[in-house]
């Protein structure tokens, strides 16, 4: 490795005057730059960004992690990020956990002895970072939780409307006519899984029904786990007419489960996902889903993330971005005709970013 000192002998000046020209911290006379810069290129010196943060306490790095990168999802959530923090000079590193808490937690410890600007978390299955992470616990890396959060988060946050979301899609199922339907839910304690679950539950009381205890599986936020649960739910006596999958992953496992037990969609079983993932429109049939904007996500969470960098303070901020039905072929009106699709309920509130201050930080 090329040193400092290396090239403050090469070129004949001091060290001082090579971390000058490298750091740009003190104005050097032109030709000594010159000079210096002349043999910083004929050796290929590289500046050490580990000696930088050693000096600085600090990189032009954020870490980022995530739980799933074969999740389809994921990958726009990132590069929404990526395309933030590259225009304002940072450069971001990727994690993936797999959904498992220790590796999440290595994960975290890894990045921090890099000494990130920042950090962008969508929590692991299980998370328990929250306490070390939350502004009061005294953590110095500013943290913004993307797209789910840890129980009992109350720093900086973007999400996306999930219940209203998943209430809007189980209306439309009501309205095609559907009185037996069931859900296939994510992990029950992250947050988006919840909020879904709870949106479908509104629409269901709402319209004077009732939804069996068998009819609501929990599952994973995966194709396995959407192909075991849908062959639980298409086996039972009566089965239900549809079904809501809380992401576009399990709908497709749920498709495949169907396939395996010769139903047709949406004549046998009508179907429903979360998330607008590129394939929805290109299985068969296309998928009736809702439309989560995970490029806006990212994007608008390395905003905040940066705001707090260049020291922003004040309440810990939650940005609340819209979802939107997209209705495709998947569902049938009761009776497996497929018609034109009934209009889908509106929100009751304006659409757009709704923000929420919800704790200040210290």
């Amino acid at each position: 490795m090329i040193t400092m000192q290396e090239i403050a002998d090469r070129a004949h000046v001091s060290i001082g005057t090579v971390s000058n020209v490298v750091n740009g911290k003190a104005k050097v006379r032109e030709s000594l730059r010159a000079r210096v810069l002349a043999v910083i290129q004929e050796l290929g010196y590289q500046p050490s960004q580990l000696a930088r943060a050693l000096r600085r306490s600090t990189t032009n790095i954020v870490g980022m992690i995530i739980p799933d990168i074969s999740n389809p999802f994921f990958p726009a959530v990132v590069r929404g990020a990526e395309d933030v923090a590259s225009k304002a000079s940072y450069h971001l590193v990727l994690c993936n956990t797999d959904n498992d808490p220790a590796k999440e937690r290595s994960y975290l410890d890894e990045l921090r002895s890099y000494h990130p600007s920042g950090l962008l978390i969508i929590p692991a299955a299980g998370s328990k970072l929250t306490a070390e992470l939350q502004p009061e616990s005294g953590a110095h890396t500013p943290t913004v939780c993307v797209d789910r959060c840890p129980i009992d988060w109350k720093g900086d946050a973007v999400l996306v409307a999930n219940e209203e979301g998943s209430y809007r899609i189980t209306k439309y199922l009501i309205q095609m006519g559907h009185r037996h339907l069931a859900t296939i839910t994510g992990p029950l304690h992250l947050t988006n899984a919840a909020a879904r679950l709870k949106g479908f539950e509104k629409a269901i009381k709402e319209s004077g029904l009732k939804v069996a205890p068998e009819f609501i599986q929990e599952g994973q936020f995966d194709r396995m786990s959407g192909y075991q649960c849908g062959l639980r739910l298409l086996k039972m006596l009566p089965r239900p007419t549809a079904i809501f999958a809380a992401n576009d992953m399990i709908a497709l496992g749920v498709l495949l489960a169907s396939k395996e037990l010769e139903l047709r969609c949406p004549e046998d079983i009508s179907l429903a996902g979360f998330d607008n993932q590129e394939f929805a429109e290109f299985t068969n049939p296309a998928l009736t889903t809702v439309h989560q904007p995970g490029y806006q996500l990212g994007a608008t969470a390395a905003r905040i993330l940066l705001d707090r960098i260049r020291g922003k303070k004040g309440a810990a901020e939650q940005v609340v971005l819209p979802t939107e039905p997209k209705i495709r072929n998947s569902v049938a009106r009761v009776g497996g005709e497929r018609s034109k699709p009934a209009p889908v309920t509106r929100p009751r509130s304006a659409s757009g970013v709704a923000r929420k201050r919800i704790r200040a930080l210290s």
